[in-house]
C-alpha cells in the first residue's frame, strides 16, 4: 500500500475486504434466488451505502475506544473505511450493468477474488512473509462465503 499512515491503511484494508466479501455474498445469493439483475443491482447499491456507513461507524467506535488514538487518527480510519467500502462495493455495479446477470456473477467473483488476493499479497510482502499462506487462507474464506450464499439464494428461491 502506498500509504504510510496505519489508520488509513487499516481503513482501506478493512473497507476493501468487507466491501468485496459482503457484496459478493449478496450478489451471488440474490442472483441464485431471483435471477434478476435489477434486484442484484438494488442490493449492491444498498450495500454500498448502508454497509459502508455501518462499517465506518464500527471502525470509528472501535478506534475511539482505544485511549491512545487521537481524534485525527480515529477520523482517518473512519473516512478511509467508508470510502474503501463504498467504492469497492460500487465496483461490482459495472459487470451487472453491462453483462448478462449470469456472466456478471462470474466476472464479479473473478474481480472480487483478484482484489482479495492482491491485498493479501501486498500485506504479506509488506510484512516480509511468504504470501502463499495468507492468500490461500483468504481465498478459502471468500470461496466459502460465495458457495454458502449461492446455496442460501437457491434455497430461498425455491
Amino acid at each position: 500500500m502506498p500509504f504510510k499512515n496505519s489508520f488509513i491503511v487499516s481503513g482501506l484494508s478493512f473497507g476493501l475486504t468487507s466491501g468485496v466479501i459482503t457484496t459478493l455474498g449478496l450478489l451471488v445469493g440474490l442472483e441464485a434466488g431471483t435471477g434478476s439483475a435489477k434486484i442484484v443491482l438494488a442490493g449492491i447499491l444498498t450495500i454500498a451505502v448502508a454497509d459502508a456507513f455501518s462499517d465506518a461507524l464500527g471502525m470509528h467506535m472501535s478506534e475511539e475506544s482505544k485511549s491512545e488514538n487521537s481524534p485525527k487518527e480515529v477520523w482517518q480510519a473512519t473516512v478511509s473505511t467508508l470510502l474503501a467500502k463504498f467504492l469497492f462495493a460500487l465496483s461490482f455495479v459495472v459487470p451487472v450493468l453491462f453483462l448478462s446477470i449470469s456472466t456478471a456473477v462470474i466476472a464479479s467473483i473473478i474481480w472480487g477474488l483478484f482484489l482479495i488476493l492482491t491485498l493479501s499479497y501486498i500485506m504479506a510482502k509488506k510484512q516480509k512473509e511468504n504470501p502463499l499462506k495468507p492468500m490461500a487462507e483468504h481465498f478459502l474464506i471468500a470461496a466459502f462465503v460465495i458457495i454458502i450464499t449461492h446455496y442460501i439464494g437457491h434455497w430461498i428461491g425455491n
